[in-house]
Parts: C-alpha cells; sequence; structure tokens
C-alpha cells in the first residue's frame, strides 16, 4: 500500500500559487496583455501621428511675440508654456477655455512663425485608450474595474513570491539550481511548458513586483497613502508649495522669465513653464537633463511674479524617498530609463502574459497524469 504523503510547506505554498493563479488568471493575463502595448504608448502614437516638425528658418520669435498672436486668435487663459530643446519641434502653449478644465487645449505653435499647426486625427488614439481600458478598469467602468484589477494585482504579488520560493529546488545544491536558470529546449513539450513557466518568471520577477507594488497605488487609495506613509513622503503630491509671497505689483512676462529660467537652470533642456493661477500664484518652472540619466526626472524652481527665485528643488539633491515617490509612474510604466527600460518591461510584461497559460498547461497536464 502507497504511503501517503504529508502535508508540508512547500505543498501550501504550491496550493495558493495554483489556485489564486487560477482564480486571477484570466484577469492578469489582459492586464499584462495591454500593459505590453502600453509600454510603447508614445512611440505608437508617435508611428500614427502626422508629422509636425518645423523648419528652422531664422531667429525664433520671442515668446512675448508667440504670446500676443495666440490670444489673438485663441479664447481663453493661458496657463503654461513648454520649450522644447529639439530644435524642429513646436512650442507648446496650454489654454484653459473655463476654469473647470482639468488639463486645458495643447497648442503647438511653430516658434518661427507664430503659425499654430493643426495634426489630424490619428487612428492610435483610440487603439490606444482602449487598450488603456483595458489595462486600468478591464474596460468596465473605473469604478467596477479598478478594484477588480487591484484585487488581482495582489494576487500576482503573492504569486509572484510563492512562484520564487517553488523555484527553488527541494535540495539546495549547486547541481540542482542550474535546471532554474535555463530552458531545455530538447526536451519534450510539457518540459518545455515548465521551463517557460519556471525559468522566465524568474528573470521576470523582479520587473513584475515593481510594477505590482506601483501599479497598486491606481487601485486603492489606502494603499496609496499607506506606501506614502511608509517612505515618508506622500505618492502623487500634486499639491503646490506654499511661499511667503513678496508684494508686488508688476509680472514678469514670458520673455523675462525665460531669461530666469536659463539662469537658474543653465543646461540644455525641455523646458516647461506655468504661469500663475488660481491654485498658485507664482510661477512653476520644470527643466529635464537632456543627457541625464533618465528622461523623466526633471529640476523644479518657483520664482515670484517679480522675478525673485523662491526655490529650486534640484532632482538629484532630493532625498531617495522623495525620488521614488516622484517616480512611481515611469516606474511602473518603464519610462524611468527611457528607450532602454522601455524594452526591458516590454519584454517583462510579454512574459508575465505568457506565464497564466503555461500555468494553466502545467495544472492540466498534472490533472491528466492523476488520472
Amino acid at each position: 500500500m502507497e504511503k501517503k504523503k504529508s502535508f508540508s510547506f512547500r505543498k501550501l505554498i504550491n496550493d495558493v500559487h495554483l489556485w489564486l493563479g487560477l482564480a486571477s488568471g484570466i484577469i492578469l493575463f489582459l492586464v499584462c496583455l495591454s500593459g505590453s502595448i502600453l509600454a510603447f504608448e508614445h512611440e505608437i502614437k508617435a508611428f500614427f501621428e502626422e508629422d509636425l516638425k518645423v523648419e528652422p528658418k531664422g531667429e525664433k520669435l520671442s515668446l512675448n511675440a508667440l504670446e500676443t498672436k495666440i490670444r489673438q486668435d485663441h479664447a481663453g487663459t493661458l496657463t503654461s508654456v513648454s520649450i522644447p530643446s529639439d530644435q524642429s519641434a513646436p512650442y507648446i502653449f496650454t489654454i484653459k477655455e473655463n476654469p473647470e478644465e482639468r488639463r486645458g487645449t495643447n497648442l503647438q505653435v511653430n516658434p518661427y512663425t507664430a503659425e499654430t499647426l493643426v495634426a489630424g486625427p490619428n487612428p492610435a488614439d483610440g487603439f490606444c485608450f482602449f487598450f488603456f481600458r483595458m489595462h486600468r478598469w478591464l474596460l468596465f467602468d473605473s469604478s467596477i474595474g479598478r478594484p477588480i484589477v487591484g484585487v488581482a494585482t495582489i494576487f500576482f504579488l503573492i504569486l509572484s513570491i510563492t512562484g520564487l520560493v517553488l523555484w527553488f529546488p527541494r535540495k539546495l545544491k549547486r547541481k540542482n539550481f542550474k535546471a532554474g536558470f535555463k530552458i531545455k529546449t530538447k526536451a519534450n513539450w510539457k518540459r518545455v511548458n515548465h521551463d517557460l513557466h519556471n525559468t522566465l518568471g524568474f528573470y521576470a520577477l523582479i520587473f513584475i513586483v515593481i510594477m505590482g507594488i506601483t501599479g497598486l497605488c491606481w487601485s486603492f487609495e489606502g494603499y496609496r497613502e499607506g506606501l506614502g506613509n511608509l517612505i515618508g513622503t506622500p505618492v502623487f503630491n500634486r499639491s503646490s508649495p506654499e511661499f511667503e509671497l513678496p508684494e508686488t505689483t508688476t509680472t514678469l512676462d514670458l520673455d523675462a522669465i525665460e531669461e530666469v529660467a536659463a539662469r537658474v537652470f543653465p543646461f540644455n533642456g525641455d523646458l516647461n513653464i506655468s504661469l500663475p493661477g488660481d491654485r498658485a500664484d507664482y510661477f512653476s518652472l520644470r527643466k529635464n537633463h537632456a543627457s541625464g540619466w533618465s528622461p523623466v526626472a526633471a529640476d523644479r524652481a518657483y520664482i515670484a511674479k517679480n522675478g525673485e527665485v523662491l526655490s529650486v528643488d534640484i532632482f538629484a539633491d532630493k532625498p531617495l524617498n522623495v525620488q521614488f515617490a516622484s517616480l512611481i509612474k515611469p516606474l511602473h510604466t518603464g519610462e524611468v530609463f527611457g528607450m532602454f527600460s522601455k524594452i526591458i518591461y516590454f519584454l517583462a510584461c510579454l512574459i508575465a502574459t505568457s506565464l497564466p497559460i503555461t500555468g494553466t498547461l502545467i495544472w492540466i497536464n498534472k490533472m491528466k497524469k492523476k488520472k
């Protein structure tokens, strides 16, 4: 008579991994598939977007001249100006037609002619938004889809931890670890499928965990606040800093504030100027280093209406916890190191998309073997 196997910790981990995987497999497949596509969202849109590059001719017009032309042609309140470091790229003027608008309308302007460039409809917008809704809300209403995706993400984090435990061989010897680092392509399809799940899952593990930890910030407000408390600084902190503003009756024009920006940030990079408004009665400048380690790590400066520098925040000088909190989104999307990290995230997402499939096949094969 065959001796019954005793229940062990590894068996518990295996059962947790199995049943959580089966329960969330379809959702994780859809979320990871859409995440793979959204890793190159900007590149997909740019490929189908009408080229709005400008041809440099002579000297650029001053910001004041461009602003005057914008105000003549468009109604509303100018809220910000973006000046790219690329000489062939248009400036972006953001205008709000009414105060209730959250972001306003972006106008792409030729800095040499003051002409407003109008792009035709981009067929990739609908394509990318479809997968964005799938990734965030499974195409449901956000109030329904957001918590479902959040719970599935928690399951995925638990699956990652239990999967790592199961990846370790029962006998911790050096030769036993080799199988976990390679795929035995010459074996039968069941063994290849097992190795695809086991080995590729191990290689993608760290990126899956990063995407899961950061992704939960969009699903649960309580988690986002808790993560902020844990690291010691708010996550997605969109509040404007408060300053004791000097009394003044003058406000710098755009040309003058551009000169201040050149003094504060004497390096090449994309510059964004936010004008004083209801939220903050001062200028807010943001500029990234064109040759920096990350395209999303930007320095900031806050300038009073009269040109007095209120504060300068250099990203590299910030504490690590503040840097981490400000990079939550690019850490989740893979933009943190530009194209290099996007490619890695894309491959990790593809692997994550395959894990529910290979895992289910492993379970089916085991069920057949038992029968």
